[in-house]
């Protein structure tokens, strides 16, 4: 496959390197293709294909809000054990496009179920069918407009021919470009562990940049692995570790139609059989599983339209998870603290006017906040070594670390969200011209 290497490094990646990205590789029992359907007005890649020539077991996560697109539609209506392939389209979100726009899902599932059965009977020395109910589909995009069906489907004969049964970390790098719409860079994350005394890789890609707000999941994420895992073991895997990454995040408070996440396993290492989500054999596995959801959470966060700065909101010592997670995110979201940091200033009445809008009780005077190892507040009221030249100096930082401490019990939880600059409104403002 021809990659385009100033496709790759040139300016509208943030001037990224190939250095800057984890060394994915292959995985078996996985393939990749990507390919030009021309949904751009600008020649680049836009549609994107995971191939799976034995099937393999899965699991997602979607939206919960009360539109959807129709992409998550057909995927909730899937219910074979074994999926064959997973196509993701950018620039159109297939949402709000009605019976037309589940059709053209239909059409575009018929017709590669159709090319990748040819491709097994030519490949493969015991050929399977692959069924058009064995494909899920990826829609990222702007909403209403009509679904590009034919352009698409007169694409997948090229997507077929450039599947590569091999990848590396090139071939990674594409297809995590290939998914993209107003992000600036790509997002892949790996782990390696054991399960038992079998090395098992998981391999991670994402795209968000806008219209990310926890609810499930905010974006389209896709976890690979060649463990030997069931489906429903990766769900409640998926599940557990959810609520601490890719619900975690928040750029602009706005939940997305098209959210989803996605875990497939090829089962290509014959790891022990594992007969429940509490196996010990899996302990090494969960925690890898949370470290490349986790690290492609940040990225997206880090990476949010028009973003300047990454911001971390740790809540600690609080009475319930939901009360750590409220206060966390009723910072996060508010666009005053998020204008102010993008200002570079220490305006710490912002973090707690933030506080006090959560609908959570606290007790005033034992109120404690940090910027990153800054004291401001201690014991609700201001530090006396709180020197607001540091503070302000500290701000300059392209990461920066709030502490809240509400000092009434044991519970946490950390948000991550960006600063609220005047180019997210540039991007927000002519996004579909």
């Amino acid at each position: 496959m021809p990659i385009n290497i100033n496709n790759l490094f040139n300016s509208i990646n943030k001037n990224s390197k190939m250095g800057d990205f984890q060394d994915l590789d292959h995985i078996d029992g996985l393939s990749i293709s990507v390919t030009s359907a021309n949904l751009y007005s600008k020649q680049r890649d836009d549609l994107v294909l995971f191939y799976f020539r034995n099937g393999v077991n899965h699991a997602s996560v979607y939206t919960q809000s009360k539109l959807i697109s129709e992409n998550i539609k057909w995927n909730l209506k899937i219910n074979k054990k074994k999926i064959k392939a997973l196509l993701i389209n950018t620039r159109n979100a297939n949402a709000f496009t009605g019976k037309e726009g589940f059709k053209g899902l239909k059409i575009l599932a018929d017709s590669l179920s159709q090319e990748l059965t040819q491709k097994q009977k030519s490949d493969e020395e015991k050929p399977i069918k692959v069924e058009s109910d064995e494909i899920l589909f990826g829609c990222t995009g702007t909403i209403g407009e009509i679904f590009p069906t034919e352009k698409i489907k007169k694409s997948i004969p090229d997507l077929i021919k450039k599947i590569k049964y091999t990848q590396n970390k090139y071939l990674w790098i594409k297809a995590s470009m290939g998914i993209l719409t107003t992000d600036l860079k790509p997002k892949l994350a790996m782990e390696e562990c054991y399960i038992g005394n079998k090395l098992v890789k998981i391999y991670g890609i994402a795209k968000g940049s806008g219209m990310i707000y926890p609810n499930m999941a905010t974006t389209l994420g896709y976890i690979f692995t060649d463990a030997t895992i069931s489906s429903s073991i990766l769900k409640q895997l998926l599940k557990q570790n959810i609520h601490k990454t890719f619900n975690a995040i928040s750029c602009d408070g706005d939940t997305s139609t098209n959210d989803m996440v996605s875990i497939f396993a090829t089962g290509e290492v014959e790891n022990s059989n594992l007969k429940s989500v509490k196996d010990k054999k899996l302990t090494e596995f969960n925690l890898s599983l949370h470290n490349v959801l986790l690290n492609l959470a940040k990225r997206i966060a880090a990476d949010g339209e028009g973003a300047s700065k990454f911001i971390s909101i740790k809540v600690k010592n609080c009475r319930t998870d939901e009360d750590a997670r409220k206060i966390s995110f009723s910072i996060a979201n508010s666009p005053l603290v998020k204008t102010a940091i993008a200002g570079e200033d220490p305006n710490w009445g912002r973090i707690i006017m933030a506080i006090g809008k959560a609908n959570v009780n606290i007790i005033p005077n034992k109120i404690s906040i940090k910027f990153g190892n800054i004291t401001v507040i201690e014991n609700g009221k201001l530090s006396n070594s709180y020197n607001e030249s540091e503070a302000a100096n500290y701000m300059k930082e392209e990461k920066i670390e709030l502490l809240v401490n509400l000092n009434l019990g044991k519970k946490e939880f950390t948000s991550y969200t960006m600063d609220l600059t005047k180019k997210y409104i540039e991007i927000n403002s002519d996004y579909r011209t």
